[in-house]
């Protein structure tokens, strides 16, 4: 799967990093920022993307695509579609040209709006990459974790980075016994959920 990343879906891979890594040289605000994965991030979720069983692939929180695109990696291996979803205006039109120029168009749905409001209407989800708002990361988490087949994966960003705001939201999935987790310090921090 890693080497075999064709040499359009690279560059734009290339692109959205140096972009990330000139904007927070710069010193943006988060606000300001385009946000993304760190690479190694990104090859744990296609990695466990392709670990998933048979369901529904969900990532709320598109940005530029930089995420998607590692699923898609692994949509395209499996022969599995990733719905993703945004809300800010700027990053759905960065993401469609990402999934453009990289030609995951196939295996990509990117649907601009709230994805709680259209979480609901998925069933048998198998694999969830939550990576926005960190106040919304509960009400994602609680709208997933009951509509995820056995052995589906949640798997949530910025658990290390942002341990004051996500706390109690860590420490609840740690508890459930709906779900294995655990907290991987893989850059950022990850939280792996897998549904039992």
């Amino acid at each position: 799967m890693f080497y075999a990343i064709r040499p359009e879906m690279l560059a734009r891979m290339q692109e959205l990093e140096a972009r990330d890594a000139r904007e927070r040289a710069a010193g943006l605000p988060a606000s300001q920022r385009l946000r993304q994965v760190a690479p190694q991030t990104g090859r744990l979720l296609a990695l466990m993307a392709a670990s998933a069983p048979a369901g529904t692939w969900v990532e709320i929180g598109t940005g530029g695509g930089y995420s998607t695109l590692w699923i898609a990696l692994a949509a395209e291996v499996t022969r599995q579609r990733v719905i993703t979803f945004e809300v800010a205006p700027e990053k759905v039109l960065l993401a469609r040209e990402t999934f453009r120029v990289s030609g995951v168009e196939e295996v990509v749905s990117l649907v601009e709006g709230d994805a709680l409001a259209y979480l609901p209407h998925l069933e048998e989800i198998a694999f969830c990459f939550l990576d926005a708002e960190k106040e919304i990361y509960r009400a994602c988490y609680e709208a997933v974790v009951p509509r995820m087949v056995r052995g589906g994966w949640l798997i949530a960003d910025n658990v290390i980075s942002h341990r004051e705001v996500l706390r109690p939201f860590v420490e609840h999935a740690l508890a459930d016994p709906r779900v294995d987790a655990l907290v991987l310090p893989l850059d950022r921090g990850v939280l792996l959920c897998r549904r039992t």
